[in-house]
């Protein structure tokens, strides 16, 4: 990291901004081509676990090309300054880098769903089998990450 001041080396710091977060962004290539998209994710196991339908744009990438690269970001403030070029933001944010596999095992499917909802609903959540068969459940092994923070 060229700003090494603002590296976030301690892992609990890094997954309470997992944690907390409420947006995860994918970035995804095939073909040459980047995609980014934002998802709904869980975190948990050295994972980060996503869904989405069954088709579309987003599993067809991966299907062609299973690394992915994910940012999360928290706690942003804009810090105005006396001119535009002064202005600086505050944040805490995490990249990382890992591989796509989409889960077919249904157990497999219901950990990494279960996942998902624990992050949002922090609470007991059932869903009926059927939904979890209409649905694709994505499991990214994390190769590695990095924490960045501004002002804090």
């Amino acid at each position: 990291m060229r700003r090494g001041e603002k590296e976030i080396v301690d892992r609990a710091q890094i997954d309470e901004i997992m944690n907390r977060a409420l947006v995860c962004r994918i970035a995804l290539c095939a073909d040459g081509v980047p995609y980014v998209v934002p998802v709904s994710f869980g975190y948990g196991d050295g994972c980060v676990y996503i869904h989405s339908a069954l088709e579309g744009r987003k599993m067809d990438t991966l299907s062609r090309n299973p690394q992915v690269s994910f940012e999360v970001d928290i706690d942003h403030a804009l810090v105005e300054g006396k001119e535009p070029c002064s202005y600086t933001f505050n944040y805490r944010s995490v990249v990382g880098f890992g591989t796509a596999s989409v889960l077919s095992d249904p157990a497999e499917k219901r950990k990494g769903m279960d996942c998902i909802i624990r992050h949002y609903a922090r609470g007991v959540a059932s869903y009926p089998d059927d939904a979890l068969k209409r649905t694709a459940v994505v499991r990214i092994e994390i190769s590695s990450m990095t924490g960045k923070q501004s002002g804090y």
